[in-house]
């Protein structure tokens, strides 16, 4: 390819993706009480999973520093363009520390092309924006062409999320103990989706998870139309046969073009909960 596609450790990507591009991504650090892990180097999934067992605890997550960044993009052929596609802003610093890395490739070697995009997305939302990346790039899109649709895709692309369980939220002290245990206790499931800066919202509580469930896959028709041109890309937290079953009720009723399936990462994974289930797709324009 002749763009590097990078992105970091706040978007989940699947095999089928990583096959077809090289894409570099720059990971997060999640801390624990015994220290500090470089998410997918120092700790697979199966590890992170483990560690949380082990410890029945929740780490906190902190970006990749500017340096990071730099040294990242650094290792890139100085002839070759890069495009990085950052964690949405309204979550985490990664967005301002992937441009101040980008900032000190610049003073150094000026002549450089790169671009970082805050997607305004997270997880499956990122690999959604790589595919159409991946789709524009094999059409020979020029750079500036690939930025400016990016650009244009971030604006477009939904996000939506229902959590199986409230007890992530509750512990990582995103969700009030008390409004946490009421919720739990009235079996309430949360819908949730990507505001229009990128930060997470509460759309809607819903009783029961089966509810919740058939609540998620409506909105995909109150959000997008003409999905036979479209790709649905979903990614799940620790719960592959639950993923497989809504994306094949998901299909059933919108007849997407593609699906992308994934894990979600430690970053998503601590705040979702095992069940929880991330959607993306691309709006319908107005």
């Amino acid at each position: 390819m002749n763009i590097q596609l990078m992105t970091d450790g706040g978007a989940d990507i699947p095999e089928r993706l990583r096959k077809k591009a090289d894409i570099i991504q720059v990971p997060l650090y999640l801390h624990f009480s015994d220290g500090q892990y470089k998410s997918g180097v120092d700790l697979d999934l199966p590890s992170f999973y483990k560690k949380i067992a082990e410890t029945n605890e929740l780490p906190r997550s902190s970006a990749p520093s500017p340096h990071d960044f730099y040294s990242a993009y650094k290792q890139i052929d100085k002839e070759v363009p890069i495009l990085m596609l950052s964690l949405t802003k309204g979550l985490s610093s990664t967005y301002e520390n992937a441009v101040a890395g980008m900032q000190l490739l610049l003073d150094e070697e000026p002549e450089r092309t790169i671009a970082v995009i805050n997607t305004k997305t997270a997880s499956c939302g990122i690999a959604l924006l790589l595919h159409e990346a991946i789709s524009k790039i094999e059409t020979n899109y020029t750079f500036a062409q690939l930025v400016d649709h990016l650009e244009g895709r971030a604006e477009q692309t939904a996000t939506l999320f229902v959590l199986k369980t409230l007890e992530n939220l509750i512990q990582g002290g995103r969700l009030d103990k008390v409004k946490g245990k009421i919720a739990k206790t009235l079996n309430i499931k949360l819908l949730m989706r990507a505001s229009k800066d990128g930060a997470i919202e509460v759309t809607e509580k819903v009783r029961g998870d089966k509810k919740s469930i058939r609540r998620f896959i409506d909105q995909i028709g109150e959000l997008t139309k003409n999905v036979e041109d479209k790709v649905i890309s979903l990614s799940h937290c620790n719960a592959e046969e639950r993923a497989k079953k809504v994306l094949s009720e998901i299909r059933e009723k919108y007849p997407f073009k593609d699906a992308l399936i994934m894990d979600t990462g430690p970053l998503i994974s601590t705040y979702g909960g095992e069940g929880a289930l991330v959607i993306s797709f691309f709006k319908h324009s107005k």
